[in-house]
């Protein structure tokens, strides 16, 4: 492995995460959106420490050193190496927040902390913590304990210290002990995630109080331990983060969801693997904590600010007026495509492309609506990896079931961190009578996909759609996907394969227009890029223009460098981890990469192949990593529709010429924003007035 030839994986995460910190410091964003976007990057660190981190320290404790997998580095270097980036991100992160605070205060909002209440306040908080607070709280006196409770993942506490008054003081000529003599009582008390973090007072006049739940218990510590004689007491928080790998049990008389919940319950016995603290706690309470809980030299120790969880502030209140808040766009209708009428009747005529969140996931719901209605539909299949909370998709499913049709779902019980409502979900329409499919061993299944199958002149005619994104009406609010809806029957009955696939695990079918993984996706791609290579040698037009979450997988990247070094020119748009390295004379200089973050999180996986002038183009669910590759089931599909190709190579161009949002990815790993002499194009505005003039023109042409 050449120095410089890859970007590691973590620390490429890391760059990817302090572009998200870029936009909480930027001064144009609205200040309560900056607010927002510190709680992306604390929730996003929060997750790299239960994965990633967890899962180098378990490769260090193993004695193997890590350097071929972790691209060039040994595994403790690099655990070090993130702990020392953290540390200053962290550091940012808490002068961003004081700024944006001190701002705030400039549009009459004061967040106020428990020395800071006003004598007009006190009996509103008193009243709340009696009411709501108090009988959710969870307080545990260590001292007597000889184990430690098992602290929560990510859980938020405040380490108590109670220094004791001296009995012996009261007696006359008494000699007073000394604070460090006395007796001191160790506490913990478990913020509640039941309660919202951001605690709304009555408004004053024209300004308006918040108090953070941490400080209103901070404010009533004495009720707490009113009990307890107590000559001082104190609070700083802390938290401790987990290896979140599930491991699943390999027992065969239990079923797969009984395995998956069992795994997610023991998540919480999980090693430590990061311990943050406030830098202002006394070094003898954080001492006796660090003992008590076992963390060692090998765990990530962060010193930080008087609050953590500051990922709760992606769920701060909307307060103040509309500019400090981005201005919400009211989701556009698809070109042609009507939601009142018949989706079947329209799609059965054209392709059609939907690109949430500019255009409504609305059109998703009434697909599967229609056909839980529509009484020619005989059967429907599709997979689910991530649900909303409250799922109209769900609902659509089970009210098919209800109507006579045979519905197929394969749920993904894994999907990261949403476990717990895939199980809730599959128990659900397990019971409704849903057919569930629990995928393949050894493989995550990712794609997103449906097939319907509709009885039309006494013949089977296909329906369906493939998309980049989960079926989640949440996530459809601010992640960019795309789905093709269409009843290209050549597609669809590959889609039905794939499903096959499930059913029977050890067959193998043939495709002739979808890339799947992990059986085909790689190879098609590698022949896709040497197709590039062959045409650039013998003077064709040549180009790759790719839109990816994330691009590491080492081999495909090194299939770049060499159509790279035969002239062909490409164009990358990576939102998260790029481990290429562009722009390096006789490797990667015909390759630019530029990274755009902004109000919606960018999630569609586009491929454009310029095949001679004729463009091959596919919208896919699969990065190129490793684990689309090989360990998860993928599908891209191809895009025959010219409109539809022409859409899809418009709206990445109009992507690759964001001059506001767009940062340039280079070796350097600064993080540098796009600037050129162009008038300021800010893409994801920029798209949603591409989607507002396609729709006028639309309304012309009737």
């Amino acid at each position: 492995m050449e120095e410089n030839q890859y970007i590691n994986r973590e620390l490429s995460w890391l760059q990817f995460n302090a572009r998200v910190l870029q936009e909480a410091a930027d001064k144009t964003v609205p200040l309560i959106e900056r607010l927002r976007f510190l709680g992306i990057f604390s929730n996003n660190l929060d997750e790299f420490f239960k994965v990633r981190y967890a899962t180098i320290k378990r490769i260090d404790l193993a004695g193997k050193g890590g350097k071929n997998v972790l691209g060039g580095i040994k595994a403790n270097q690099l655990l070090e190496e993130i702990t020392e980036i953290v540390i200053e991100q962290q550091s940012q992160s808490l002068k961003i927040l004081d700024s944006i605070q001190n701002k705030l205060k400039d549009h009459n909002i004061f967040i106020i902390n428990e020395k800071q209440v006003a004598k007009s306040q006190q009996a509103f908080l008193k009243n709340f913590f009696l009411q709501k607070v108090s009988p959710a709280l969870v307080t545990i006196i260590l001292n007597d304990l000889e184990e430690l409770p098992r602290l929560k993942d990510s859980a938020a506490y405040l380490a108590v210290k109670m220094i004791m008054k001296d009995p012996v003081s009261k007696r006359p000529n008494s000699n007073v002990l000394s604070n460090q003599a006395r007796e001191k009582k160790y506490v913990l008390i478990e913020i509640p995630r039941s309660i919202e973090r951001f605690v709304v007072l009555p408004k004053e006049g024209d300004r308006q109080y918040i108090i953070l739940l941490d400080d209103l218990i901070r404010y009533h510590l004495h009720s707490i331990f009113n009990i307890f004689e107590y000559e001082s007491v104190t609070a700083h928080m802390i938290k401790i983060t987990r290896d979140a790998e599930l491991d699943i049990d390999s027992d065969l008389s239990k079923s797969f969801i009984e395995k998956i919940s069992a795994s997610v319950k023991d998540r919480i016995e999980g090693e430590p693997v990061r311990f943050v603290y406030d830098m202002n706690i006394d070094q003898d309470t954080l001492q006796y904590l660090m003992s008590k809980m076992g963390i060692d030299a090998t765990d990530s120790i962060i010193p930080g600010g008087r609050y953590h969880n500051r990922r709760d502030y992606m769920n701060f209140p909307s307060l103040g007026g509309e500019e400090l808040q981005y201005k919400p766009y009211e989701p556009l209708p698809i070109p042609g495509l009507i939601l009142q009428g018949s989706l079947f009747k329209e799609i059965a005529k054209k392709d059609f492309l939907l690109h949430t969140p500019y255009q409504s996931f609305s059109y998703t719901v009434k697909f599967l609506r229609e056909a839980a209605l529509d009484p020619a539909v005989k059967s429907i299949k599709i997979t689910i990896y991530r649900l909303a909370k409250i799922s109209h998709i769900a609902s659509s499913l089970i009210n098919a079931v209800k109507n006579g049709k045979k519905v197929t779902v394969q749920i993904e019980l894994r999907a990261r961190f949403d476990e717990v409502a895939n199980i809730n979900y599959a128990e659900q329409m397990q019971q409704e009578g849903v057919n569930l499919i629990f995928g393949v061993k050894g493989l995550k299944v990712h794609s997103k996909a449906c097939v319907i199958e509709r009885l039309e002149n006494e013949k089977i005619k296909r329906y369906g759609f493939i998309s980049t994104g989960n079926l989640n009406e949440s996530t459809a609010r601010v992640y960019s996907d795309l789905t093709l809806f269409t009843s290209n029957q050549s597609i669809l009955k590959e889609v039905n394969k794939v499903f096959d696939f499930f059913e029977v695990n050890y067959k193998v079918s043939r495709y002739k227009h979808l890339l799947v993984s992990p059986h085909y996706t790689r190879s098609s791609l590698v022949k896709l890029i040497q197709a590039e290579i062959d045409n650039a040698k013998e003077g064709k037009p040549a180009g790759i223009r790719l839109k990816l979450n994330s691009l590491s997988d080492y081999s495909l990247i090194d299939k770049l460098y060499e159509a790279s070094r035969a002239g062909v020119k490409m164009k990358l748009i990576v939102r998260g981890i790029c481990c290429l390295v562009p722009g390096v004379q006789a490797m990667s200089e015909n390759i630019k990469v530029i990274s755009v973050v902004d109000k919606y999180l960018e999630h569609p996986r586009i491929y454009i192949f310029e095949n001679g002038g004729n463009p091959k183009v596919y919208i896919s669910s699969a990065d190129w990593m490793t684990r689309n590759m090989d360990y998860r089931v993928e599908i891209s599909c191809p895009i025959y529709d010219k409109s539809i190709q022409k859409e899809l190579i418009e709206t990445f161009e109009i992507c690759w010429s964001d001059n506001v949002k767009a940062r340039v990815i280079s070796i350097k790993q600064d993080n540098a924003y796009r600037r050129n002499n162009k008038p300021p194009l800010r893409s994801q505005f920029a798209l949603y007035d591409y989607y507002l003039q396609k729709l006028e023109t639309e309304k012309e042409k009737v």
